[in-house]
């Protein structure tokens, strides 16, 4: 007889399975994506009876019968967590945390395992990158522990299986996926077989015990999460923590959460003892403003509820090559291409044989569309060379035919801009005539086109 096939082929982006393979898959269209995997063993037919056998039945309920507390929730000892999470961790929920080597997942992890065990919580900490040494002295830099705080540094998932059900604690970390494997697969760790298998015993633990576990992830030089696309799609929540390390600032975002908002970010900064969360974005980055300098503006920006403000920079010079150069930092390249050609185009400024370089200060990637009016702004100040009032804040979404349209949360933005002492807003027309409730204390500007908003401020 012949033997059974020992290997079959995986897809990287979402997991479709083929016993051959195929250049493109027929799960998710994508080219080139096919791997060969070891198949995982089958059990026999009396192991298989026996585990079916010993496994509680669930029943169908009624959505009247489950029951919604406020202890289902636990506050994490940071604001900022909480607020990406949707107010606190959710008992029995699978999260995800992702992002660039040495950005502060592990150290982010510990201090929130810190955080609940001094809150009464049984928490076990799982590593299978460092040792309990080395776990020690990261501890040891951001302060004291205390509480039911445990460390296992093992990468045998059927071994971690069974320390978890034995002490049944309730939040587990665990660093990371892509260093668990399972015995009866004899692919190596970090392959999708062993990435999918592992994040699958783990989801049942989540979910069969009421445990709130988080998984580390490691990223791709693309920035996503390393492994297979379905990994994603198996956790109840995924986080990515962003910024450039020699920064000091982190950005944790929240990309898909079935407790809460995606649109919430939270805003960390890295210090000696460890990750402190900035509970006010918008002054931290707007500090260190230059006074008197041409082509920087501020703008307000909105974060799912969350608004913030920011600096905008351009620098408009005379190029000098045939061709003007474009560059973007922290906005989209092409918008401010865009941008550019609404200001030659309606404005008619000649902009062709000028070098234009926009920048972000702070280095905040944002790509809201009220952020097009800032933009124009910082552009002609600097290239008229002429200051705009520090004491002004800048927001609204720019047409193609140079018309100012409406931005959401208006209101928001502008008690925002007050509260840190901003004395004049420049907004969209449509924006002013909708607001119920005018702020006391700063001079609104509605405008209608680019070349009103020009007008109000040079």
């Amino acid at each position: 007889m012949a033997k059974g096939k020992t290997t079959v082929f995986f897809c990287k982006e979402c997991g479709y399975e083929s016993s051959k393979w195929m250049g493109q898959c027929p799960g998710c269209r994508q080219w080139n994506t096919m791997v060969e995997e070891p198949a995982a063993k089958v059990l026999p037919s009396s192991q298989g009876k026996a585990g079916r056998g010993d496994r509680n039945r669930a029943r169908p309920v009624l959505l009247s019968e489950i029951s919604l507390e406020e202890q289902d929730r636990m506050k994490t000892g940071f604001e900022e967590l909480d607020r990406v999470l949707g107010s606190g961790v959710v008992a029995g929920s699978l999260v995800l945390v992702g992002g660039d080597p040495g950005i502060g997942k592990s150290t982010l992890l510990l201090q929130v395992c810190r955080n609940l065990a001094a809150d009464g919580k049984q928490v076990l900490y799982i590593s299978g990158e460092e040792s309990l040494k080395q776990i020690k002295l990261r501890a040891n830099r951001i302060g004291t522990v205390s509480g039911e705080l445990r460390f296992l540094c093992e990468t045998n998932v059927e071994t971690i299986q069974e320390g978890i059900q034995e002490r049944k604690p309730q939040v587990v970390v665990i660093d990371s996926i892509q260093t668990m494997f399972r015995e009866d697969l004899s692919s190596a760790p970090g392959s999708v077989s062993q990435v999918r298998e592992s994040t699958g015993v783990l989801l049942q633990l989540a979910k069969g015990l009421g445990i709130a576990i988080f998984i580390v992830g490691h990223v791709t030089k693309e920035g996503v999460v390393a492994g297979p696309r379905v990994l994603e799609h198996m956790v109840d929540t995924v986080l990515y923590f962003e910024g450039e390390r020699t920064a000091a600032y982190r950005i944790l975002r929240g990309v898909k959460n079935r407790f809460g908002s995606t649109n919430e970010i939270g805003v960390f900064e890295m210090l000696e003892e460890g990750l402190s969360e900035v509970k006010n974005p918008s002054e931290f980055l707007l500090s260190g403003r230059p006074e008197d300098a041409s082509g920087a503006v501020v703008a307000c920006l909105m974060e799912g509820t969350r608004s913030i403000l920011l600096e905008v920079q351009a620098l408009v010079t005379e190029s000098n090559f045939g061709m003007a150069r474009r560059t973007a930092a922290g906005a989209d390249y092409n918008r401010v291409n865009l941008l550019m050609a609404v200001l030659e185009k309606r404005c008619r400024y000649d902009l062709g044989r000028f070098d234009a370089y926009v920048n972000v200060a702070g280095g905040l990637k944002m790509s809201e569309p009220a952020m097009d009016l800032a933009i124009i702004l910082a552009i002609i100040s600097s290239y008229k060379d002429r200051p705009i009032d520090p004491g002004t804040v800048i927001f609204g979404e720019v047409g193609l035919a140079g018309e100012v349209r409406a931005v959401s949360m208006a209101e928001q933005r502008v008690h925002e801009a007050r509260k840190l002492g901003f004395t004049t807003c420049i907004l969209p027309k449509l924006c002013l005539e909708k607001m119920k409730q005018r702020a006391d204390g700063i001079r609104l500007i509605g405008v209608a086109n680019v070349k009103e908003a020009i007008a109000a401020v040079l």
